[in-house]
């Protein structure tokens, strides 16, 4: 199994971004899909995840900035990222919760001004 996750890059604080993984088989199965951070220096931890029925559940640091939702048509998962902040820069994954697939290489998110 691979996951593409795309959509990284350099944002100012309080900017947004929004992430896509694509992933290399069908996830309408998969009962629930997350996304990953790893900050350098920090354990990788979980900030978002959904259920294949659409039950969503956040970490506090970024409950009510972000949205993850997924599109099992076409294998998708994405993180809707808004109010960004220094803090949250980290390199971002896709996966299953928990995850057991291969992590890829992630997309990374730099928030600096």
């Amino acid at each position: 199994v691979q996951l593409q996750a795309s959509g990284g890059g350099l944002v100012q604080p309080g900017g947004s971004l929004r992430l896509s993984c694509a992933a290399s088989i069908r996830i309408f199965s998969i009962n629930k899909m997350g996304w990953y951070r790893q900050a350098p220096g920090k354990q990788r931890e979980l900030v978002a995840g959904i259920t294949s029925g659409g039950i969503t559940n956040y970490a506090d640091s970024v409950k009510d900035r972000f949205s993850i939702s997924r599109d099992n048509a076409k294998n998708a998962v994405y993180l809707q990222m808004n109010s960004l902040q220094p803090e949250d820069t980290a390199v971002y994954y896709c996966n299953t919760v928990p995850g057991v697939w291969n992590w890829g290489l992630g997309t990374l998110v730099t928030v600096s001004s």
